[in-house]
């Protein structure tokens, strides 16, 4: 494993769930984790009986405030790695804007985000 990226994101989106974990690969513990089943994030949306990009969107504003109360929002200097092409195509072509949801997320609360894609844009929303 490599030290050079300890900490990864992993996304699991379902038709009813979206759950975003950070991952530590030194030992393979999930840090972090922010998902809609949990009643503090279930009660603020709307999602009925699909999750759509907004909940997308409020999973990361968790998990990123999660990320700072733990001191890891900037990967312990190195960042935080995520493949979004990656977790696009596992997620299917049709997560991709829920995909794009949480990274923006997390970006905009001052994560420190490190996109592995070699390019970036070909999945992302216009």
């Amino acid at each position: 494993m490599s030290v050079m990226k300890r900490y990864v994101l992993r996304l699991f989106i379902s038709l009813k769930y979206i759950t975003a974990n950070v991952v530590d690969r030194n030992n393979g513990r999930i840090v972090v984790t922010a998902s809609t089943i949990e009643h503090s994030v279930k009660g603020s949306l709307e999602c009925g009986r699909s999750c759509n990009a907004k909940a997308a969107a409020v999973v990361g504003e968790v998990l990123a405030m999660r990320l700072k109360v733990e001191g890891l929002d900037q990967g312990q200097g190195r960042g935080i790695h995520v493949n979004v092409n990656n977790e696009v195509e596992k997620k299917g072509f049709k997560n991709r804007t829920k995909v794009w949801a949480i990274v923006n997320a997390l970006k905009n609360n001052g994560v420190k985000l490190i996109l592995d894609d070699n390019d970036e844009n070909s999945s992302r929303p216009s």
